[in-house]
């Protein structure tokens, strides 16, 4: 595997993970910080927005993880990138997310 598959499915993983809070929250009809929002990053954007917001970082995954390299979800190195990832920007996630719904 070359060192941009690694790469490729670390941001694959963080991508994924930040499509979660932006699509739950606009398919649920809750406005949510999203970088379309003044200020970016801390305002609210609709539930609309989010959703749309949401579906782009799904497909920015998917062809982060699927379409580079030959990814298995059996193998470890493969897998490894990808969970650190995901994992960094949840907690990046709740970490900046939580100080406007007291999650700290």
């Amino acid at each position: 595997m070359r060192w941009y598959h690694y790469l490729s499915y670390f941001f694959g993983g963080a991508f994924l993970s930040n499509t979660l809070p932006h699509l739950v929250s606009g398919v649920t009809g809750h406005p949510f910080q999203s970088p379309f929002a003044h200020p970016s990053g801390v305002g609210l954007s609709s539930a609309t927005v989010n959703v749309w917001w949401g579906l782009f970082n799904l497909v920015i995954a998917y062809l982060l993880v699927c379409r580079v390299g030959n990814f298995d979800l059996r193998k470890n190195q493969h897998v490894l990138p990808f969970a650190i990832g995901f994992i960094a920007m949840s907690l990046l996630a709740a970490k900046a997310f939580g100080r406007f719904y007291g999650g700290l």
